[in-house]
């Protein structure tokens, strides 16, 4: 007897969230504040992002200062010390965000007996990511730090042209402009948005500029030469923390010096340099091999997986390290730390898995196709018909690489493409999280939906090597396929050998991401974030390389 047909007839996603909205850790000691004064359960309320009790102590505190006083004198001092222990490497960043959501309860509790709620504010800036990018976490992290350190912050949101960001800063009148961006293009933006705002007069804003994409020698030098008001350069959101309140004292913000972590580097944009792209008959030493032939011309799509089967291609140094950000105390060994590790932030991995399994959508399309090199181009031939053609750079020195050298340029060769997404959903989750406060949970979940795309792509690369014939190196363990011990690679557009964002247009004429929901950006990024797309090189030399 057959089984009906059963249908999903709720959203996930809304029922995650009910189900988990109440959910915190419960604390069964004895309460650790007990006996200590008032001024200093508080601050260690903030310190060690303890909620239990919190509207006790403040209740209790408000019989001997005012609600304002208790935020400037006992509240901003308890985070004044969670930002020396993150500094000094003694505290981590999700508990720095734990602390900020502690100080947020306190706020909220505390804001109706204030008269007027904008008298605690330190300073105000306004946040945006600019115009083209839809990257927020690191802006984000800003607003979090800042506002939970008595400035009032209004933050626009992403993909922000200059007029939006200058109509925010007039409208609520903060003291100064804080401008974010995650691509090498966003730098260019910044620039141009620094030029109009000399030509508009209203250089009377400093302005931080912060980005994975910025070097402190490109602020500090470049845009500070050409910028007629204060332009500063944040690494993190903790310096962009002492420039604001450098500001507030109506002081300079001094440049923090280069040393660990702060390496002074020459900024290289692509656009800038088309000499890289120009062929001068000189190619690599990358010896031309046989092609293996494609199961088929074109591409295919899929939309069903395991997700729990992607999960086990996550890099966890990528995810703990990287995203979630837990870093290795002063005084800590390696050993030690692996064990912290493995005791602290595997259980947050594997439950995160199981309550994220619903949220996450998991889809690929992925083709091969007819190709040859001419010169510096990759040209590729559209089943559908007409051909596509790629530009690479090539290094000046050295061994000469070029992306192209990788295919044939005297006979007909193949590239494979791809396309992956683990879908929209998870970003919604994630500025749910924001908006409610919930910081830790916040990074926790934005990092779990970066590397589970990333590891989508790393399983569908493996995937296309098998169904190309091209597996015969593959490596007994994930970690050394995490570190590429395979034959051939990945390229993705906007790194050192193809950083050319454009390109995205060619690869969606070729596999059509849009039937699984992937779309371009006016900048050429891929939107829902969590995706990523890729060329796919079969030949043995292909390795990631610099271009200079």
């Amino acid at each position: 007897m057959s089984q009906p047909e059963r249908r999903c007839t709720y959203d996930p996603l809304v029922e995650l969230m009910r189900r988990f909205e109440s959910v915190r850790q419960q604390e069964t000691a004895a309460d650790p504040l007990e006996g200590l004064p008032i001024e200093d359960r508080l601050r260690r309320h903030i310190v060690d992002g303890l909620k239990k009790n919190l509207e006790r102590d403040l209740e209790e505190a408000l019989e001997s200062y005012g609600p304002l006083e208790i935020v400037n004198d006992i509240l901003l001092d308890g985070m004044k010390t969670v930002g020396e222990l993150f500094g000094s490497g003694q505290m981590q960043l999700p508990f720095v965000l734990q602390s900020a959501e502690v100080m947020k309860a306190a706020v909220r509790y505390l804001e109706p007996r204030m008269e007027k709620a904008a008298e605690r504010s330190k300073g105000s800036i306004v946040l945006a990511t600019v115009a083209g990018d839809v990257h927020d976490i690191g802006k984000n992290l800003v607003d979090i730090i800042l506002s939970n350190n008595g400035f009032r912050v209004v933050n626009i949101g992403i993909k922000q042209p200059i007029e939006s960001i200058l109509k925010a800063a007039e409208e609520h009148k903060v003291d100064a402009i804080g401008m974010s961006g995650l691509l090498v293009k966003s730098t260019l933006v910044m620039r141009e948005n620094l030029l109009e705002m000399n030509e508009r007069g209203l250089h009377r804003y400093p302005v931080i500029l912060g980005g994975a994409a910025l070097t402190r020698a490109y602020v500090e030098e470049d845009l500070r030469s050409l910028y007629k008001g204060n332009v500063y350069y944040a690494q993190d959101a903790f310096e962009g923390l002492r420039i604001m309140e450098s500001l507030a004292k109506g002081g300079p913000a001094a440049p923090a010096k280069s040393g660990p972590g702060r390496a002074v580097r020459s900024h290289r944009l692509p656009d800038s340099e088309p000499d890289l792209y120009r062929f001068d008959g000189v190619r690599s030493d990358v010896q031309p091999v046989e092609p293996p032939v494609p199961p088929f011309l074109g591409s295919k799509r899929r939309d069903k997986f395991d997700i729990f089967e992607i999960y086990r291609y996550i890099n966890p140094i990528a995810l703990f390290r990287g995203q979630w950000q837990f870093r290795r105390r002063p005084d800590q060994s390696n050993p030690e730390f692996d064990q912290w590790l493995a005791e602290n932030v595997q259980p947050i991995f594997e439950r995160l898995q199981r309550e994220l399994a619903p949220v996450f959508q998991p889809r690929v399309v992925w083709g091969y196709f007819r190709c040859r090199s001419q010169g510096n181009d990759l040209v590729v031939a559209n089943p559908e018909g007409g051909e596509v053609r790629f530009r690479f750079p090539r290094q000046r020195d050295g061994r000469r690489l070029c992306l192209a050298d990788f295919f044939r340029e005297d006979a007909d060769d193949y590239v494979a493409f791809q396309a992956v997404t683990v879908g929209p959903e998870v970003s919604r989750y994630e500025r749910a999280l924001f908006e409610a406060g919930d910081y830790q949970r916040y990074l926790l979940v934005h990092g779990m939906g970066v590397e589970t795309a990333e590891a989508l792509a790393e399983y569908w690369h493996q995937q296309v090597r098998r169904e190309w014939g091209i597996d015969d190196q593959e490596p007994e363990s994930l970690k050394l396929l995490f570190s590429a011990k395979y034959r051939g690679a990945r390229f993705s557009f906007g790194y050192p050998a193809c950083p050319n964002l454009e390109d995205q247009k060619g690869l969606f004429e070729l596999l059509r991401p849009e039937r699984i929901g992937i779309e371009l950006t006016e900048e050429w990024m891929l939107s829902p974030e969590q995706s990523t797309t890729a060329l796919i090189a079969h030949h043995p030399q292909a390795k990631y390389f610099n271009v200079r």
